[in-house]
């Protein structure tokens, strides 16, 4: 599974949150500044051709939907990004989060719950 760039992140996160759609949906849905209509539909087309979406002609539009699952790709740019900065240690990401004070001991203890509340299962 490829990287998307931010804009093709952006348009995914739209067609998600949509479950499919025209590409008049999903400008509908972006946030301000929102690209040009043509810009959107080159994005989309893209993100068919790397396999994220699939394009069904209707008359003649294309609706677009999800192909890869937006928790897979979570999973892999997580693994990819933990891996690339932070060796492969999810130990040293929340230790980042913690000296940077972007994580709480609070939430440090939600998590630590959750995990245990997992293993429980």
């Amino acid at each position: 599974m490829e990287k998307l760039t931010q804009q093709e992140e952006d348009a995914m996160l739209v067609i998600w949150e949509t479950g499919g759609g025209f590409i008049k949906d999903f400008l509908e849905e972006l946030h301000e500044p929102k690209p040009p209509y043509t810009t959107l539909a080159s994005t989309v087309k893209n993100l068919e051709k790397k396999g994220f979406v699939q394009g069904e002609k209707l008359g003649n539009t294309y609706r677009y939907t999800p192909i890869i699952k937006q928790e897979d790709y979570k999973k892999r740019f997580m693994k990819s990004f933990v891996g690339d900065y932070f060796k492969n240690s999810y130990k040293e990401l929340v230790a980042f989060f913690a000296q940077d004070k972007k994580i709480s001991a609070e939430d440090l203890q939600e998590i630590i719950n959750m995990i245990e509340n997992k293993k429980a299962e």
